[in-house]
């Protein structure tokens, strides 16, 4: 049990971060200072509307991009909801069909699923047990109609990297198609090649990052057309309708930008932490690792350790940690108050009591390897608690 002199320790990172201190700083005084709609012809207005100019040129200058290729929104889901939505309304007169993966967020997911039912026709590609679809099926899954291709990243339950660089290869040779990237997990923690990969939407999250919530990124490339989803006065370049958020995006830019410089730093401090609470966990085949295990394979994400106790509640395991001071989360936090298996689990193959039983362990910048070692310590505790409650199952 948790101890008056020990803390909590916060490992749900992926559903949301701490404000970094100088972020919290520069919301306040620009809420403060700058308050004026920088849609207004006045000085103060204008000053808003160069705060506004700067952060997208910033954003243009951290990923090699035109700045006014940058649309800021109210978050992922927003970001994602635009790219998909407005782009196959942009392209429906060319076709109707439209692809993604079987393990996207929930965001993805309902998107296509109300384009479905307006009359597209989606295809979800299948992912092997480690998460990680196969180009090949993306090949063979591309028809004359395709008008988008719509895949994350970094899958938010358990980390896996998809080939975004290989799809973005592919795609390249049928230009008709829009190539969506969801990058609400990845970015500031992976790099981020747009160009390169010749990426058409990006989406991104500032509360992912240790930026305010409520503010999101869409990066959309020159020439790309979307139907916008919120009409209005013709804000960020008529494509997002509404005042924008001034003090959220310039503070979530200049997340995005602590992040970005310290990136490959965290990345190989968060790869230690996985590896030594992955190590400490050998001696509990009570819990299996959901996802790749091996960390030099490259396509399992640093700041993501997924488990399982097949046979026993997510729910009953996160809770017995909270009282070890210990805060992880069982799925995506937009689904997890759901207690169904995880459709991302299910989707990779495995068996239901190993899908039902999953926990997700997710890092960030105040943890070290002795964090990994509390975490490790209460984990044991409460294996040894729980295992005579146990369901009987079969299989993982």
């Amino acid at each position: 049990m948790m101890t008056q002199e020990e803390t909590l320790l916060y490992f749900d990172h992926c559903a949301s971060t701490p404000p970094h201190p100088e972020v919290v700083r520069t919301l306040a005084e620009v809420m403060e200072r700058h308050y004026a709609n920088p849609s207004s012809m006045h000085r103060a207005g204008l000053d808003a509307g160069r705060l506004l100019t700067g952060a997208r040129e910033r954003m243009g200058a951290m990923f090699e991009t035109k700045p006014e290729e940058w649309v800021f929104t109210s978050g992922g889901t927003e970001s994602n909801g635009l790219a998909i939505k407005g782009a196959a309304y942009a392209a429906k007169h060319r076709g109707r069909h439209i692809i993604t993966s079987a393990t996207e967020h929930s965001s993805v997911r309902e998107a296509f699923a109300r384009l479905e039912e307006e009359g597209f026709q989606a295809t979800y590609l299948p992912v092997d047990n480690c998460g990680r679809i196969s180009i090949r099926h993306l090949e063979e899954a591309i028809r004359p109609d395709t008008i988008l291709v719509s895949l994350m990243h970094v899958n938010n339950e358990v980390g896996t990297i998809q080939p975004i660089a290989e799809a973005g290869r592919l795609l390249a040779q049928h230009p008709g198609i829009c190539f969506h990237v969801d990058g609400v997990q990845s970015m500031g923690k992976l790099p981020v090649k747009l160009r390169e990969w010749g990426v058409d939407l990006f989406s991104g999250s500032a509360h992912k990052l240790r930026g305010p919530k409520g503010t999101g990124f869409l990066y959309v490339r020159s020439g790309t057309r979307l139907v916008p989803l919120l009409a209005g006065g013709g804000q960020e370049s008529g494509i997002r309708g509404g005042t924008p958020n001034v003090p959220g995006i310039v503070a979530s830019v200049k997340a995005l930008r602590i992040a970005l410089e310290s990136r490959e730093m965290r990345e190989v401090r968060m790869r230690a932490i996985r590896t030594r609470l992955m190590s400490r966990l050998q001696k509990l085949p009570e819990l299996v690792v959901n996802g790749d295990a091996d960390p030099q394979s490259g396509i399992q994400a640093a700041h993501i350790l997924h488990l399982s106790y097949p046979g026993m509640k997510p729910e009953v395991i996160v809770h017995a940690l909270e009282e070890h001071g210990m805060l992880v989360s069982t799925k995506s936090a937009c689904s997890s108050k759901d207690d169904r298996p995880s459709d991302v689990l299910l989707a990779m193959g495995y068996a239901v009591p190993r899908a039902a039983g999953g926990i997700r362990v997710s890092f960030g910048d105040e943890h070290d390897e002795s964090a990994a070692d509390r975490l490790a310590d209460a984990l044991e505790a409460v294996v040894r608690r729980l295992k005579p409650l146990e369901r009987s199952y079969t299989g993982q």
